[in-house]
């Protein structure tokens, strides 16, 4: 008796699922009360740009697009050095600092990164700074220390 209850239980579980009558019925016409106010839209239907129908002489030609600006060649460090070193408005800058002279907050902007630039190139190019003239003095020092003193162990 107890699977007769089960199974009548399972049965009015089972009558209650699923949609109501009529269900797909109304709900259509429900998406054609909406439809209606829309109307739909022709697909095939395109542009309103007006096309002429004869040909003018003076026919006006589309823009054509402008080239775009080829990339600047990237330039060797070693060019790129000898560009900066060789840089007039630096120059001119440098001359107006070694006289004493105020530069604005521009052009002082404009020495300090040229030399940072040209700093960074000289190391990475292996180059040092460092006076030639120095190295030749100290040389010079040297060879004379040596003629004056006789021994030249004495010096090193």
């Amino acid at each position: 008796m107890e699977l007769d209850q089960e199974a009548r239980e399972r049965k009015r579980l089972k009558k209650r699922r699923g949609h109501a009558s009529g269900s797909r019925t109304q709900v259509e016409s429900a998406n054609q009360k909406n439809k209606a106010a829309e109307q739909p839209k022709d697909p095939r239907i395109g542009s309103k740009v007006p096309v002429a129908l004869v040909v003018d002489a003076k026919a006006k030609a589309k823009p054509q697009p402008k080239p775009k600006a080829a990339a600047k060649p990237r330039l060797t460090p070693e060019e790129e050095l000898a560009k900066l070193e060789n840089d007039e408005r630096l120059d001119a800058l440098l001359d107006r600092l070694d006289d004493g002279d105020t530069l604005n907050a521009e052009d002082q902007a404009y020495v300090e990164q040229t030399l940072d630039r040209i700093d960074a190139l000289m190391e990475q190019l292996g180059i040092e700074l460092g006076d030639e003239d120095d190295e030749v003095e100290e040389k010079q020092e040297d060879i004379l220390k040596l003629l004056k003193s006789g021994n030249p162990k004495d010096v090193f």
